[in-house]
């Protein structure tokens, strides 16, 4: 049987800022729910698959993150083109208009201690990478 092992009160913390109760939390990351000729089972994951539960959650959590800082980064410089209206990487005569370009020169393992910021530069970098 896979059980949450909270100590800390970390299941609290990232329940609360999901927004979802703490038990709906820990069963979504140690249950399944399998759906056949319209009945319900719910499922008791092993240890490792809810690690790959887990691992899964938060690459999607991250993920989401970054997308959100980037447009948010992007909005905020973004320029008005010659009619007044808002463009996305150029403008009404074709010329480039500010962006945000990151850059990870030395690689994820060069820190010590992985800053948000590694992270979200990591995860970039894979995703142009992917492309």
């Amino acid at each position: 049987e896979c059980l949450v092992y909270d100590q800390d009160g970390t299941s609290a913390a990232v329940s609360s800022l999901l927004g979802v109760s703490e038990d709906s939390l820990k069963m979504a990351l140690t249950t399944i729910i399998l759906e056949a000729r319209g009945e319900r089972l719910l499922k008791q994951l092993s240890t490792s698959q809810a690690e790959k539960a887990l691992e899964a959650t938060v690459k999607a959590a991250y993920g989401s993150l970054f997308a959100y800082l980037v447009t948010r980064i992007n909005k905020s410089i973004e320029v008005q083109g010659e009619f007044g209206c808002e463009t996305g990487g150029m403008d009404q005569g074709g010329d480039d208009v500010a962006t945000v370009g990151v850059l990870d020169i030395f690689g994820f393992e060069s820190f010590e201690t992985n800053s948000f910021e590694q992270l979200c530069i990591n995860y970039c970098n894979e995703a142009l990478q992917q492309q």
